[in-house]
């Protein structure tokens, strides 16, 4: 055995010691992107219904309940009529500790289908 070869199995070991919770890291940063982008389709999604409710000249609260159910836990939802056009905006939270837990919002307009002739 050359003598080179006998001190680098300790390089190995701290190498991986090193690497190991980067990885791990960046996974778990992985992890959570793609979960406050699924919350970001949800309320998207969630205004969307909304603002179809509403402009079938649902009930506001039907408008609202529509939103909900597609809406991620926890988020609120705010239905507001400006002239022919009705918009719902769906404001929730991302999971996630500290500045992580950033702030989520979609939003949709539609055209009153009672101003239609």
């Amino acid at each position: 055995m050359r003598p080179s070869e006998e001190h680098d199995g300790g390089y190995v070991t701290a190498e991986a010691a090193v690497v190991l919770p980067v990885l791990t890291l960046l996974g778990l940063a992985l992890i959570w992107g793609l979960m406050a982008a699924a919350a970001q389709i949800q309320c998207v999604d969630a205004a969307r219904a909304g603002a179809r409710a509403a402009a079938r000249s649902d009930p506001p609260a039907a408008a609202v309940a529509a939103a909900r159910s597609a809406a991620p836990p926890g988020a609120r939802v705010g239905v507001a009529r400006e002239g022919d056009l009705v918009r719902v905006r769906v404001e929730a939270r991302a999971a996630g500790p500290g500045p992580l837990a950033v702030r989520l919002t979609g939003e949709a307009v539609a055209l009153a289908e009672d101003t239609v002739e």
